[in-house]
């Protein structure tokens, strides 16, 4: 069965059940695919546990760059030589207190440099980090991408599964919501984690917001931003459609640290 990941009006950015095709390790339900049902031209759907939070960059136009504290980082090491997509358990502690992390997500479009909001959302930057650093994301398509509204990305399925079972891949784990009332949908370059009804069904698929959502406020998890317009220039020529006829592929992601 194939849960809409935005049900605009309803359902959250839901991720296809992988309980209807492979299932999830946990058991619990992660219906990525179909991250969001497009929203009406003139209407726009109604909107769907973190540590305090930190200095947050507010909405920039599109032209702006991010107010990002200037910071020297560097790259942390892999932990796989090559790609592992299947986990039979919950990651592994990743993030080290007093230190900001960023990721380099490199597509076939450009490369995209996202602050993490690790302080804010320390289970989900920690998801994604460990993911990254065991190359999970490498080869994964954004395959689900909406003009206006958002791209989305991170289903294992859509490197080594027929296109009807992209959207309902994951991890193997799930974890729950993390919610700030500082952290909003409110322009391009957000970024979120996608899910399916359940509050704890965030697993691996994330979006990229192409403009400002505020129908998904208080509803997803918000985890980063891209740090400046040419991270929005990138996110302007990830191929479109649902799913693209030939979608933009991410390469890899690479995790900075930098310390505080």
């Amino acid at each position: 069965m194939r849960l809409s990941l935005l049900l605009l009006a309803t359902l959250p950015l839901a991720a296809c059940s992988e309980a209807a095709t492979p299932p999830v390790d946990s058991g619990a339900a992660n219906d990525l695919g179909a991250l969001v049902d497009r929203p009406p031209a003139t209407d726009v759907p109604a909107a769907v546990d973190v540590p305090a939070a930190v200095d947050v960059p507010a909405a920039v136009d599109r032209g702006a760059p991010m107010d990002v504290v200037a910071l020297s980082y560097r790259e942390l090491p892999p932990l796989s030589p090559t790609p592992i997509r299947r986990f039979a358990e919950a990651p592994a502690p990743m993030l080290m207190a007093g230190f900001d992390y960023r990721a380099t997500i490199a597509t076939e479009a450009g490369a995209m440099t996202i602050d993490l909001f690790e302080e804010e959302a320390p289970v989900t930057v920690n998801s994604f980090v460990w993911l990254a650093r065991n190359h999970f994301f490498d080869g994964i398509a954004f395959h689900r991408v909406i003009e206006g509204f958002v791209a989305q990305g991170g289903d294992p399925n859509t490197v080594d599964g027929g296109r009807a079972t992209w959207g309902r891949g994951g991890p193997g784990y799930t974890f729950g919501l993390e919610l700030d009332d500082a952290l909003r949908f409110d322009g391009p370059g957000v970024l979120g984690m996608a899910r399916s009804a359940s509050p704890n069904s965030n697993g691996s698929q994330f979006y990229l917001t192409l403009a400002a959502t505020p129908n998904l406020d208080d509803m997803y998890t918000v985890f980063g931003r891209a740090v400046g317009p040419a991270d929005l220039a990138v996110l302007d020529a990830i191929v479109r459609g649902e799913p693209p006829e030939t979608p933009t592929r991410i390469t890899s992601v690479t995790v900075l640290v930098g310390q505080r």
